[in-house]
Parts: structure tokens; C-alpha cells; sequence
């Protein structure tokens, strides 16, 4: 299974089709990835054995090369029956995506042997580099690395200096597991299952080969190109990751939707005996959460069409363009937390126990807006700005 992919083909259809069967043992298994803090190795198994992990991956590397609109509809399938893994298996397997636009030989250097090797990340720009003779010395401390236990490598940002005394070149580092310390912070509110762990690098050198300018990423010049020539590789990067943290959270309000309705079917009021299913406000709540969440799949379906048009056309997406998706992908979240809101509140006090079926949800939606990427307000305010006639200071675009 490979090569280029319709959303309504065969084989996004049976891709899908295990998604879906995998929602109710996702659900069951939600409890213990919140507990363990950190998604099952069993979900990774199965998310391994279905394929998921290789949406993106290069061809010659054992993936399917599909487009992202079949990544992102099994993403949001999966969250459907728990966040927390469906946010794993975005972030982690973009990674493979990301990886085919590195040097060929840092892409056999993670999967000569085993091309189903996963890795990690964390973008910020932490990285004390010191450039050295065949490449770089770099130590930090990253925050925030999604599905880390279950990686053999990470991506780490940072910033090249300049020589000249410009402006630092903003580069991606990919280092092995020998070559990172995993520190276990991760007690958080929501999104407990994720497992986004502080990494932790002392004195490591990376070879030049093995880091990739942002740069490059936005103008699609990247080395891997030369080897992963499909269209599929030649989108920003920037387009690509942002929806890896917020599609998720539209799969999660469908799963907390389709769970409010089977609760408020039945539910009477202790207190004055009326049935939700009666209530107005729960019926409008309702309606307009349906109507979001197809709202915000056909926008993100749409998007990358067009995006995936221009790749294939050989053309470099417009700076307006991007900027808009860019805004759209930040709003989801903050979407979703207000219908998660809503819905929650029509539960009525019983919704505030930690077994309601929306509590999880809850919270977990919450806690992702919190992702830089998913600030509508940040990206709005540059998106506008732009329209108005001032410069674009968004290069994650």
C-alpha cells in the first residue's frame, strides 16, 4: 500500500476501517494510558501492526506515501476513542515525514535496520550549539516530547549562529537515544497519556548531515527531496505540523459527542425529573457541535487538496495562502474547547465525576489549546497584520 491517495480510495477506505475498529479498545484503554502516563505499548503495537505510522513515510522506506488528508482522518478516527494516542501517533508519525526531507544518509541512519524505528521531538529553539569540524556539539533541555518512550531518536531545535553576525539559522537535530536523557515531568492536567517528557542532551555531537534547516523546509530545498521526490514531500513543513496538534482534538469531540448523546438519551434530571433530550439547549449544543466538527474536517480536507494541487503542479504555495491555513489549523482548538465546554455543562453535576464520558475529553481538549501552534490569537494577530499591509513574522507557515 502506497503512492499518491484519494481520501475516498480503497485503500484510505481500509486504512479507515481499522481505525474505526480500533476506537472501542482505544476507549477501554484510555484509563491506563492517563494512569501510566504515556500511551500503552500495546496501542503502539497496534498502531505499528495497522500501518498508521507509515501515512507518511517515504515509499523506499517501507511507507505508503499517502496524502495527508487519509493521515489526518485516521488521526481523528482514532481520537475518537482517546486523545492522548491519537496526539502520539500525529506528532510521531510526521516525524517520518519530516525525516524523508533530511540527508539520505541520516534516513538510513534511523532506518537501515529497522524502517519501522520511530522518533521523538521537540522543536523548541534550546539547543547551545557550537559549531565544530563535520558538524555540531550541541546541550539543552527540551520540554514537551510527545511519545518519547517509545522513540529511538528525537528531533531538537535550536539556532546556528551566524558567523557573520546575521540572523541564527534555525535547524532541526536528529539524535539517538544513546545520545539523550528522557527527565519525567509529565504531570499535567489533561493530555496525560502523551507522555511529553523533558529531554535532556550533554555535550552531543551531530554530524552535520544530521540536521535540517527551517529554511529549507519552507522553500522546499531540503537534500531529501532529491531521493523523496513525491509531492507529497515537497508541502511546507509548517503546514504539515500544525495540524499533527489540533486534529486530534476534532476526532476527540466527535468521540465526546457521540458519548453525549447515548448519556442524555436516557438521563432525567434528579431534580426536577426533565429529560435532557428535552432540553433546548442541549438539543442546540448539539446540532452545532455536529455542524463544527464537519465544518472543521472539510476545511482541513480542503486545504491540503489545494496544497497538494500546487505540489503536484510544481508550484510553491502563496505566503496569503499559507497564512490563512496556517490561522484555520490555530482555531480548532479553540473551537473545540468551547463546544467541549458546552457539552460538558449540559451534563448536568453527574459530569463532574472522573468516570463521565466527557471529563477525559474535557480536559484533555483544554490542555492542548495550550500548544503554542493552537494560539488563534498569536497567529491572528500576524495573519491580520499581514492583510493590513505589515510584514509576515510567521515563518512556521
Amino acid at each position: 500500500m502506497h503512492g499518491s491517495s484519494a481520501l475516498s480510495s480503497q485503500e484510505t477506505a481500509e486504512l479507515l476501517a481499522r481505525a474505526g475498529a480500533m476506537v472501542p479498545t482505544l476507549r477501554a484503554r484510555a484509563a491506563q494510558c492517563e494512569a501510566e502516563g504515556k500511551v500503552p505499548d500495546e496501542t503502539i503495537r497496534d498502531f505499528q501492526e495497522a500501518g498508521f505510522f507509515r501515512i507518511l513515510q517515504p515509499a523506499r522506506w517501507g511507507g505508503f506515501e499517502m496524502d495527508p488528508e487519509a493521515f489526518y482522518a485516521a488521526q481523528m478516527k482514532l481520537a475518537e476513542g482517546c486523545m492522548s494516542s491519537a496526539w502520539v501517533l500525529g506528532v510521531v508519525a510526521v516525524h517520518n515525514w519530516q525525516l524523508a526531507l533530511f540527508d539520505p544518509q541520516a534516513q538510513a541512519d534511523v532506518w537501515a535496520e529497522d524502517s519501522s524505528t520511530l522518533i521523538a521531538s521537540s522543536y523548541m529553539p534550546r539547543a547551545k550549539v557550537v559549531p565544530v569540524d563535520g558538524g555540531y556539539r550541541i546541550s539543552g533541555r527540551w520540554g514537551f516530547s510527545s511519545g518519547v518512550d517509545h522513540c529511538a531518536w528525537v528531533f531538537l531545535g535550536g539556532l546556528v549562529p551566524d558567523p557573520e553576525g546575521g540572523a541564527p539559522d534555525y535547524r532541526t537535530f536528529l539524535v539517538p537515544r544513546a545520545d539523550f536523557t528522557v527527565d519525567r515531568i509529565w504531570d499535567t492536567l489533561g493530555l496525560r497519556g502523551t507522555g511529553s517528557q523533558d529531554v535532556v542532551v550533554e555535550d552531543a555531537f551531530v554530524p552535520a548531515y544530521r540536521s535540517h534547516r527551517s529554511k529549507d523546509g519552507f522553500a522546499a530545498t531540503s537534500p531529501g527531496l532529491k531521493l523523496n521526490d513525491a509531492p507529497l514531500f515537497k508541502l511546507p513543513f509548517g503546514q504539515i505540523f500544525v495540524r499533527a496538534v489540533s486534529s486530534s482534538a476534532i476526532g476527540a469531540l466527535q468521540g465526546a459527542l457521540d458519548q453525549f448523546r447515548d448519556y442524555a438519551a436516557g438521563r432525567v434530571s434528579s431534580n426536577d425529573f426533565s429529560r435532557t433530550a428535552d432540553d433546548p439547549d442541549a438539543q442546540v449544543i448539539v446540532a452545532e457541535t455536529a455542524a463544527a466538527i464537519d465544518e472543521m474536517k472539510l476545511t482541513l480536507n480542503r486545504n491540503f487538496a489545494a496544497l497538494m494541487a500546487g505540489a503536484r503542479a510544481g508550484e510553491v504555495p502563496a505566503l496569503d495562502q499559507r497564512l490563512l491555513f496556517r490561522f484555520q489549523s490555530a482555531q480548532v482548538l479553540d473551537r473545540c474547547a468551547q463546544l467541549i465546554t458546552r457539552l460538558f455543562y449540559s451534563c448536568g453535576a453527574q459530569g463532574v465525576y472522573r468516570t463521565s464520558p466527557l471529563a477525559r475529553t474535557f480536559v484533555d481538549i483544554h490542555t492542548g489549546r495550550t500548544h503554542v501552534a493552537n494560539n488563534p490569537l498569536k497567529v491572528g494577530r500576524n495573519v491580520g497584520g499581514v492583510m493590513l499591509g505589515n510584514a509576515n513574522s510567521d515563518t512556521f507557515v
